[in-house]
């Protein structure tokens, strides 16, 4: 009898795996849903549905290419009254916006988790630190390189940044509750309780404070009534100082010490800005708005300072009674003008009540303003930073001498290293103007002393030689009781503004003369004659003169990039040069910077060349000065001129955008050593800096960077085979970018047409013009506004284009009849350089970022704006066969047929921002037809402007 077989238990199911993107879903439909609810309640179901709609439709058109919901879309969109427009167009923003909010706290919950599991992250300090540490660089070698080095983010102001401070300060409010509402769910997942009845009221009143600020955005209103002026810019960017780099930088020093074992960190890390000091075609700039930044960021960094130290004064506490004071805090104290008896035996409040006078005074002797509290009247104001840093630190040495370093760390530390970067002075305002508007003050001055009646006509060895003879002239040129022009009186007087400025703030309030234009010698020979004129070099060149403000070039254009090496090498050949530059002590022109432009280098020359000269530049110029410095090789020699470049990079990958830490690491060799500067501009920084934690995140990111360029040399000297290639598809890329860009009847006519170019230029989004002249060149168009406008219509062309005709030119030397055999070994090659030199692999992986945020189908809806059907269909079939060209030449070369295969939080972020941001398209497209049909209606200019915001905060890097 056979035994019965045993019956099988059915296999449990696979516990499914909980979806990492679940969270971030979760936060977008709880945001999505509070808009809608406040939708219906202020604007009606009908409203509401009507936004529904158009979502569904925009979705279909995107997902499914379907052509019926393409008709119905724009059907629909023509049938809109302006209200129902303007109120749709509100709805997306804002949701693109809260969609922002949503995908940053994602951001922050997985680099939290992959912390707390112990899993080092790309481009963060301890990854850095780690790879250091396996490379056998020791904790004091990291601080002997710290001790030379600087790394400065600048803040600059251009026309992109849309956001009014109204809802930067709402939406930071809202990431809070964000932040908040994990903290109640985590809380909640440690309590294991048969039934939870604290979670669902905590999250209540979470959401309740959510639509409180939510409402609060949809009757705020995003547009600015007036253009926005250089002193609201001004308070935009102090905005970012309050929120995040006071506190997160020394949290960045303070984690780096801890890591190198309490090895000394230098100030290394310092914040720059622009804005108040940029003049270059920025009427608005003059020497007021230099003095008005300088003292609003003086009343930023010293209130800061006012609230610290009075916390500080309510937790220092300690008893004279119970704790034995050094001599030195004992003085301190008898010197304090408390009085009060109940405070005689706390020798740390009566000190920091004196402190706290004392920068009371402070801020009414440098800004006019009042403290917020004052226990005895403000008095005896300090002199500079380091008087304050003194009071400071007599407080730490007397916690330490009784064991109170607990109470050093918490506080004190991060507020005395606040005040060593931060000084009065905030951040370093750099001073910038164009070579021409130099050339033509002196043109009049030189004039008027009857030294030469025609400056700007004399030639370049002329100008120089008359510019040598008189740096070496101990005589000013100015002729008292003569009638200047307004123009030469108002850029004497920035000079002599900077030189008021920097005895009232401290040396390190404005450090850096910017050049733009710069295209010769005599153009920075021209900034230290007026730097003489002042008073701010001291001294002739002929003996032993000391000069304030570095004189930086600016080198722009392909032109300027390829002269930027022999310009410097024959400007330090003059005679008394190098001198002045080794001569120079801290904070002086004791080093040299030198700027490279991305953005007119990208509109003169496209992506690939524009990246290939700026690399090329920046060989030749290392060359340069390392000749310079070879009597003395090492930085601690007081004759080595420290070269440190400046990156004026924007917010898109046109103008020099793209991950920080790539690419700063696939910088030439030689080109970092401990020594960056770079620019943030429009969006970027709103969406880098705006919350505190993803700050700081960013911060770090160029910290680690630089680390990692300076002691690891990951860049070695590029095969000269794949240098051969560069320059070939550079010639290429060039051709086929300026061919269709300033080689093709019409382009210029279809570019104001295609994009918001025009409308651009009306928003009250920046103090300065969008276009240097009154013209509709493209020459004479900002590359800011340039850029701007291909992001808008979601071409994003100056980012790809020629890319891929170089490709397929190099692939096929012969043409059609080029044989296989060919096309292979060199398709090989460009494999090798994608996996071997970071140069061209950082470079396509910013141009397939590019490629992944553009979209045809949303830009044929742009095309149709051209009334030229001939014109529009000639240009964007151009364009469109070039997209698809380098979309071909980036999948042969990667081998990855989707975009951005190995960079899966942008896949993420497209996935769940881009349907919302599409909408927003098609209605701005419907709008600016409108518009430009001859309906001028304000409620149509708003939708208009409206939609320029959400989609720039949408794409998140336009500016």
């Amino acid at each position: 009898m056979t035994a019965p077989r045993p019956t099988r238990r059915p296999t449990p199911p696979k516990p499914r795996q909980p979806n990492p993107e679940q969270p971030l879903i979760d936060d977008i439909r709880l945001l999505g849903r509070i808009l809608g609810d406040v939708i219906r309640e202020q604007e009606g179901e009908a409203a509401f549905a009507l936004i529904e709609q158009i979502r569904q439709l925009s979705v279909a058109f995107r997902r499914d290419a379907d052509h019926e919901a393409d008709k119905t879309l724009s059907k629909l969109l023509k049938s809109l009254s302006g209200d129902q427009t303007v109120s749709v167009v509100r709805a997306f923003t804002y949701f693109s916006h809260l969609a922002n909010l949503a995908e940053d706290r994602h951001h922050i919950r997985r680099r939290t988790l992959h912390e707390r599991a112990g899993s080092l992250q790309e481009g963060s300090i301890d990854m850095t630190l780690q790879r250091l540490a396996d490379g056998g660089v020791t904790p004091h070698a990291i601080s002997q390189m710290l001790a030379h080095s600087f790394v400065s983010p600048v803040l600059t102001a251009h026309p992109t940044e849309v956001q009014r401070k109204s809802i930067l300060d709402a939406e930071r409010d809202i990431a809070q509750l964000l932040t908040a509402r994990d903290d109640i769910l985590a809380q909640a997942a440690a309590y294991v309780v048969p039934r939870d009845a604290l979670t669902p009221r905590a999250l209540a009143a979470n959401e309740l404070q959510l639509r409180a600020r939510v409402l609060q955005l949809w009757q705020t209103r995003l547009l600015r009534f007036s253009k926005l002026t250089v002193a609201d810019e001004v308070e935009n960017a102090l905005s970012y100082y309050e929120s995040t780099f006071l506190r997160e930088i020394p949290r960045i020093y303070a984690n780096l010490e801890q890591a190198l074992g309490q090895q000394p960190v230098a100030n290394f890390l310092r914040m720059g800005q622009w804005i108040g000091g940029d003049r270059d075609g920025n009427p608005n700039v003059n020497a007021q708005t230099l003095s008005h930044a300088l003292r609003r960021q003086a009343d930023v960094a010293l209130r800061h300072y006012l609230t610290e130290v009075h916390y500080l004064g309510s937790e220092l506490s300690l008893s004279a009674m119970l704790v034995d004071f050094p001599p030195a805090m004992q003085a301190l104290a008898a010197q304090s003008p408390d009085t009060n008896e109940h405070r005689k035996d706390e020798p740390y409040r009566r000190v920091l009540i004196g402190v706290y006078a004392r920068l009371a005074a402070t801020l009414k002797a440098l800004t006019g303003g009042e403290a917020a509290r004052h226990a005895v009247p403000p008095q005896n104001p300090y002199r500079n930073a380091q008087e304050l840093l003194a009071d400071l630190r007599v407080i730490e040495a007397s916690l330490l001498a009784h064991r109170a370093q607990a109470l050093v760390a918490q506080r004190l530390q991060p507020l005395i290293r606040t005040v060593e970067v931060f000084g009065f002075h905030l951040a370093t305002v750099d001073l910038r103007q164009s070579s021409d508007q130099h050339e033509a003050v002196l043109a009049e001055l030189l004039a008027t002393a009857r030294l030469t009646p025609d400056y700007a006509g004399l030639d370049e060895s002329a100008k120089c030689a008359l510019l040598m003879t008189l740096l070496c002239d101990a005589r000013p040129l100015r002729v008292m009781g003569a009638n200047y022009s307004a123009h030469t009186l108002s850029e004497i007087g920035i000079f002599e503004t900077a030189r008021q400025m920097r005895q009232q703030f401290g040396s390190q309030a404005i450090r850096h003369y910017i050049i733009s234009h710069t295209e010769t010698v005599s153009d920075l020979l021209e900034v230290l004659l007026l730097q003489k004129e002042v008073g701010l070099m001291q001294g002739t060149l002929d003996q032993a003169a000391s000069c304030d403000l570095i004189v930086v070039p600016l080198f722009e254009t392909i032109d300027d990039l390829r002269h930027a090496a022999p310009i410097m090498k024959a400007f330090y050949a003059l005679p008394g040069i190098l001198a002045l530059v080794q001569r120079g002590g801290p904070d002086q022109y004791g080093e040299q910077d030198i700027m490279l432009g991305y953005s007119d280098s990208n509109k003169d020359g496209g992506i690939f060349t524009s990246n290939w000269e700026l690399y090329q530049a920046e060989i030749a110029l290392v060359e340069v000065f390392n000749e310079i410095n070879r009597p003395h090789p090492s930085p601690k020699n007081q004759q080595f001129v420290q070269l440190r470049m400046f990156h004026g990079r924007g917010g898109t990958v046109g103008r020099g955008g793209g991950p920080s830490f790539a690419a700063i690491l696939a910088q030439p060799p030689g080109t970092v050593r401990g020594q960056i500067r770079l620019t943030e501009q429009g969006e970027v920084i709103g969406s880098k800096y705006a919350n505190p934690e993803i700050g700081r995140r960013n911060l770090e990111t160029l910290v680690a960077a630089t680390l990692e360029a300076t002691l690891l040399h990951p860049t070695g000297s590029a095969d000269p085979a794949h240098l051969a290639v560069a320059a070939e598809l550079s010639l290429t890329s060039m051709a086929a970018y300026r061919k269709l860009v300033y080689g093709t009847p019409g382009f210029t006519d279809y570019f104001f047409s295609a994009t918001p170019i025009r409308e651009i230029a009306e928003l009250n989004i920046g103090s300065r013009p969008a276009s240097r002249k009154a013209s509709q060149k493209i020459e004479d168009l900002r590359a800011i506004p340039w850029g701007f406008s291909w992001g808008q219509c979601r071409l994003t062309l100056p980012g790809w284009f020629g890319f891929g005709s170089a490709v397929d030119q190099f692939l096929h030397p012969q043409g059609e009849q080029t044989p296989a055999k060919t096309r292979k070994q060199r398709l090989v090659l460009l494999q090798q350089m994608d996996q071997q030199w970071p140069f061209f692999k950082t470079l396509l992986s910013n141009i397939d970022m590019v490629l992944a945020k553009s979209d045809l189908a949303l830009a044929s809806r742009y095309a149709e704006l051209v009334s030229d059907k001939r014109l529009r269909k000639k240009i964007f079939t151009s364009i469109e066969q070039e997209w698809h060209r380098t979309a071909r030449a980036l999948e042969l070369i990667t081998g990855h047929q989707q975009r951005l295969a190995n960079n899966t939080a942008l896949q993420r972020s497209i996935r769940h921002r881009f349907p919302y941001i599409d909408p927003l398209h098609h209605l701005q497209v419907e709008l600016v037809r409108r518009y430009r049909a001859g309906q001028v209606d304000e409620r149509l200019k708003r939708g208009i402007h409206i939609s320029i915001n959400g989609i720039a905060a949408g794409l998140r890097n336009t500016g």
